[in-house]
């Protein structure tokens, strides 16, 4: 898939917006606070539905208005056009995503886009919630037809939880089948997500210049490994999970680390080599997905070149322009200059608006 151009209104900091992306590598260019992670935001909150800076709609429509929207145009694997908007509003959690004018839930076709931004940091200093949630992401990216598991077994956890607070109810025991049989599959989805990726990950980590030995393992919680076992375990955590009212067991409890020398990098690594080993994952996500599904997902960079020395700024910005399409934000496009880059350009720049009676970006396009 490839991105033609994005559209926004009443996002942030831009009331209305629209810029090409149809080259190789676009380039956003603009002071700190001039709006260049909102345009990012805007493709993100369009291709995927979600912000990776907030879970709160109101915090993406811009101050004084009632709803915002995103939209971008793209090409599908086989050249046809198509047109994906998401519509969030302030005051309500009503979303609307609409795929070549019809109102859908789960859209395909759909870029998949790769964000590489300092407060990725999260995924490792964050909680273990955000690292299962993010390899749950990865699984659907993987395999499409994997990514039920996880709707599932939310589903039926939610079910079992409600059945702790009322003894005796008969469908205990079904839905707890159900928990199980669709938590082993979401386990076995995510250890083989983590595995697809964890020799890559090992090899940028490397590159970049993460010393040790690094590695990616997913941890469960227990030590079930059938759905018979999960099973049996539930039905003996019932009555202590009934006391503190919730399932303790299960895949919502497992964890990723990432890890260095076998020493989890969350509490033993320093926030330079958490940042190389967050970039060295998302690179080697990227590149898993390009070659399991032949469409490389576009990569917007937000300014991390300014937290690394000069050679893995360039190692990094090079390595991501290998492929596909590619959206960096920067505060300096001069600093792009000494880095290989793709001979299709685009630059756009980003700027605040002066006396605005709100924070006002201005965009402008070469």
């Amino acid at each position: 898939m490839r991105l033609a151009s994005l559209r926004a209104a009443q996002l942030r900091t831009h009331p209305q917006v629209e810029i090409a992306l149809d080259a190789d590598l676009t380039i956003v260019d603009g002071p700190n606070g001039a709006g260049k992670t909102n345009l990012l935001e805007a493709i993100v909150l369009a291709a995927t539905g979600r912000s990776w800076r907030t879970r709160t709609d109101r915090e993406l429509v811009r101050h004084g208005e009632d709803a915002g929207r995103a939209e971008l145009r793209f090409t599908d694997e086989v050249g046809a056009s198509h047109a994906l908007s998401l519509t969030v509003h302030r005051g309500t959690a009503e979303r609307m995503h609409v795929l070549d004018g019809s109102r859908v839930e789960i859209t395909s076709p759909r870029p998949q886009v790769v964000v590489f931004a300092p407060d990725r940091l999260a995924l490792v200093q964050g909680s273990p919630q955000g690292r299962r949630g993010h390899v749950d992401q990865l699984v659907a990216a993987l395999w499409p037809s994997r990514s039920g598991a996880r709707a599932e077994y939310s589903r039926a956890l939610g079910q079992r939880n409600a059945l702790l607070h009322r003894p005796g109810a008969p469908a205990m025991e079904a839905w707890e089948a159900e928990l199980a049989r669709h938590g082993v599959a979401l386990r076995e989805a995510r250890a083989a997500a983590i595995a697809e990726v964890a020799e890559g990950f090992a090899e940028v980590a490397a590159d970049l210049g993460l010393p040790g030995k690094p590695s990616l393992v997913y941890r469960p919680a227990d030590d079930t490994a059938t759905v018979e076992e999960l099973a049996a375990l539930l039905a003996e955590r019932r009555d202590r999970d009934r006391e503190r009212g919730f399932t303790q067991v299960g895949p919502h409890r497992d964890e990723l680390a990432i890890r260095r020398d076998d020493r989890d990098l969350r509490s033993y690594g320093s926030q330079g080599e958490q940042r190389l080993a967050v970039l060295a994952l998302l690179l080697a996500e990227r590149a898993k997905l390009h070659e399991v599904r032949s469409r490389p997902p576009v990569a917007l960079l937000d300014d991390v070149g300014s937290e690394l020395d000069p050679g893995r700024r360039r190692r990094l910005v090079e390595e991501v322009c290998r492929y596909g399409q590619v959206v960096i934000a920067t505060t300096s496009a001069e600093e792009l200059g000494a880095v290989d880059l793709p001979a299709s350009q685009r630059l756009v720049h980003v700027s605040p608006v002066d006396n605005a009676k709100f924070p006002t970006s201005s965009v402008t396009v070469e």
